[in-house]
């Protein structure tokens, strides 16, 4: 594993990936290497719900630099155990959903993914926090706006950190459109359009169960668009539109939205087009229109590997698995204090949720809802 991990290390280093970070006001012309500080101390990671997200997490983090898996939350002895011993996890850093609180007496937890079901990140985070350690939430960080800020400010008066995981703020495609764009390459923007959707599967999985899941295809995968939005337009909206569509009723019961279609209006003018949707597969493209130029990553959000192009050619960074890079960079900005390109702290998933609780608004009312972010 020792000759792999070096090797897959060596590989990233000849590549010369690099990731920047807004240390200084001139940051996007000194872009640092991929491992900001390699020689730095290494996070120590605790996995809560061990399951289909948190084997590619876990997976990924095998080829991670700075950070490490030191902990396991889970309600089922028998991954504890399974996963123990795959990752080497001693037994005194194994814990359940009961006994977690106990965290605060290891020394070697340095924070806590969270990767439950939606409607657990609240209490989860905040009990972490109050057991004095650093909180990772998986997106979306809560049901609505008024969850995620109460999680934002039980880590801070715990005087802990809150990030939250999206790891397309550190895909290299997605940041060469965010520096050329900052270049002014693209000119004055002038339109987004973000579709994200697939067509899921099992009809009893947590994610079409309100009571977890908080809704439908707009907290799963409309996320991605209403954030890559953002980031990619590089401003807060202030207005929003949407209209639901619903075909199957049986699938998708009351409150688990399979549809939606939103619009957002930016300060300076620009506008987005989104579409988040259950039903429909091969939708995973972000575009954005400049008066100067354009990009279009498709895929977008996937796992990769994220394809682009713009005005003046194809992207051709290379792919690294998504969660390696997130958990290496998510180690500076926690042991190092490193400012991101896009931030991911608990204020930017508080954003993202007042955005989802004005769609959803938007659709009942069949009204334009102002935002104020």
């Amino acid at each position: 594993m020792m000759n792999s991990r070096r090797d897959f290390l060596q590989k990233l280093t000849a590549s010369a990936i690099a990731i920047p970070f807004l240390s200084s006001a001139n940051a996007w012309d000194q872009p640092v290497n991929l491992v900001r500080n390699p020689d730095g101390p290494v996070l120590r990671v605790a996995l809560m719900g061990l399951g289909g997200y948190a084997s590619i997490v876990a997976k990924a983090m095998q080829d991670c630099k700075r950070a490490k898996i030191t902990g396991l939350i889970s309600g089922t002895p028998s991954k504890l155990s399974e996963w123990g011993t795959k990752y080497n996890v001693p037994e005194k850093s194994r814990y359940n959903y009961e006994n977690f609180d106990d965290i605060k007496n290891n020394p070697d937890i340095d924070v806590v993914y969270v990767t439950t079901p939606n409607a657990l990140h609240h209490d989860q985070v905040i009990r972490v926090a109050r057991a004095g350690k650093h909180a990772i939430s998986e997106k979306p960080m809560a049901l609505n706006a008024k969850e995620g800020q109460e999680m934002v400010d039980a880590c801070s008066e715990a005087g802990v950190k809150l990030l939250v995981g999206y790891r397309m703020h550190f895909e290299p495609k997605t940041l060469e459109v965010i520096r050329m764009r900052n270049a002014d390459e693209f000119g004055k923007i002038l339109f987004f359009q973000g579709l994200s959707g697939f067509r899921i599967g099992d009809p009893n999985q947590w994610r079409l169960n309100k009571a977890l899941a908080g809704g439908g295809s707009l907290m799963d995968i409309g996320i991605y668009s209403i954030n890559g939005a953002r980031y990619m337009v590089n401003e807060e909206p202030i207005w929003v539109t949407a209209q639901e569509t619903k075909t199957d009723t049986v699938k998708f019961k009351e409150g688990v939205d399979e549809t939606i279609q939103f619009q957002l209006g930016f300060p300076s003018g620009a506008v987005a087009s989104c579409l988040s949707t259950y039903n429909m597969n091969y939708l995973d493209r972000f575009f954005l229109n400049g008066e100067k130029g354009f990009a279009e990553l498709q895929p977008s959000t996937g796992y990769g590997p994220i394809k682009g192009r713009t005005n003046k050619g194809a992207l051709t960074q290379p792919h690294v698995t998504h969660q390696t890079l997130q958990m290496d960079a998510m180690a500076g900005i926690i042991l190092d204090g490193d400012s991101p390109v896009v931030a991911v702290d608990g204020a930017e998933g508080v954003k993202d949720l007042k955005i989802i609780d004005a769609i959803y608004a938007a659709c009942a009312s069949g009204k334009r809802h102002e935002l104020n972010l």
